[in-house]
């Protein structure tokens, strides 16, 4: 396999979709194994010691599950189904785990499965210039920038370095280009104040603090349009991002139940909960149903706290 190849495969993951919901299962693991080959040098794992961060990292940024017992074992789907030719798992006895059977974390358990990266994407993976891509492919094609810190911190990724920053994905792997002008245009329909809390935070002329936030996200065909924006201090941006914050059909403000805060400051965000979000100002358009809708399915964690 050469470099073009591992990144076209990565970018063509097959994703199985959950009812209504995406199902960022593969990528997630995939990143939580490259976090595993920088500290270790190898991605050789048991499915017992991928089971819980891998599940982890899924319930944090993926679409929401609220049966418990599930939701602790949400690594077993791209355990099983990640794409053999990158992956190559196996029983007990070494015998290959095939994606016809069962993608259950008792079954997994039980037959002692585990599983590699193969050999030719190990020494593919060894190139840092060649990690970093695949990890940035995966982040850009599947999330939004505000999580991408997040998640690499979750996985064990540095992403400070300039030489992982500057690096882009292939242009024959972009996604759409982002539209030049739709921070600035969601910023000024919002009158440089958060929509969520009115923080108008400035060093002289320039905005501190406040970012254009899409509701369904640019990754996943939002379009850069005011009507799928929010304007939203740095704070409010990534709870919104993580499913912590999202919005009724009402436009009243929604604080997950999965939210806890023992400070004051931290207990602000509660008292969120059944506020109307900020209207743009006249002449821009409002937030349009259907990106509100896709948001409250696929990224916010219900269910909603109760109202004060």
């Amino acid at each position: 396999m050469a470099q073009d190849e591992l990144m076209s495969t990565l970018s063509s993951l097959r994703q199985a979709r959950i009812g209504p919901h995406r199902a960022p299962h593969k990528p997630l693991l995939v990143l939580w194994l490259l976090g595993r080959f920088v500290t270790s040098g190898s991605t050789a794992v048991t499915y017992d010691e991928a089971e819980s961060p891998v599940s982890r990292l899924i319930n944090d940024f993926g679409p929401a599950m609220t049966n418990p017992s599930q939701a602790k074992q949400r690594a077993a789907m791209p355990f099983v189904h990640l794409e053999r030719t990158l992956w190559d798992p196996r029983d007990g006895v070494g015998q290959p785990i095939h994606s016809t059977d069962p993608a259950r974390g008792a079954w997994l358990r039980a037959h002692g499965a585990h599983g590699r990266m193969r050999p030719d994407v190990e020494r593919l993976l060894a190139d840092p210039a060649t990690l970093a891509m695949a990890a940035r492919l995966l982040l850009q094609q599947h999330f939004t920038p505000a999580l991408e810190a997040p998640i690499c911190d979750a996985v064990g990724l540095e992403t400070t370095s300039r030489e992982v920053q500057a690096l882009c994905v292939p242009d024959q792997r972009q996604r759409r280009a982002r539209r030049p002008g739709f921070a600035e245009d969601v910023l000024n329909a919002y009158a440089y104040a958060c929509a969520f809390c009115g923080f108008d935070g400035a060093v002289g002329r320039n905005p501190v603090g406040l970012e254009a936030a899409h509701v369904r996200w640019h990754s996943q065909d939002g379009p850069d349009e005011v009507d799928n924006g929010l304007a939203l201090c740095s704070l409010h941006h990534t709870l919104f991002d993580l499913g912590v914050l999202g919005l009724g059909p009402d436009l009243r403000i929604q604080v997950s139940r999965r939210y806890v805060a023992r400070s004051a400051a931290g207990r602000a965000v509660d008292a969120l909960q059944g506020r109307y979000v900020a209207a743009p100002r006249p002449g821009h358009s409002a937030l349009d149903a259907q990106y509100v809708d896709w948001h409250q399915r696929q990224v916010f964690k219900r269910p909603a706290a109760h109202a004060a």
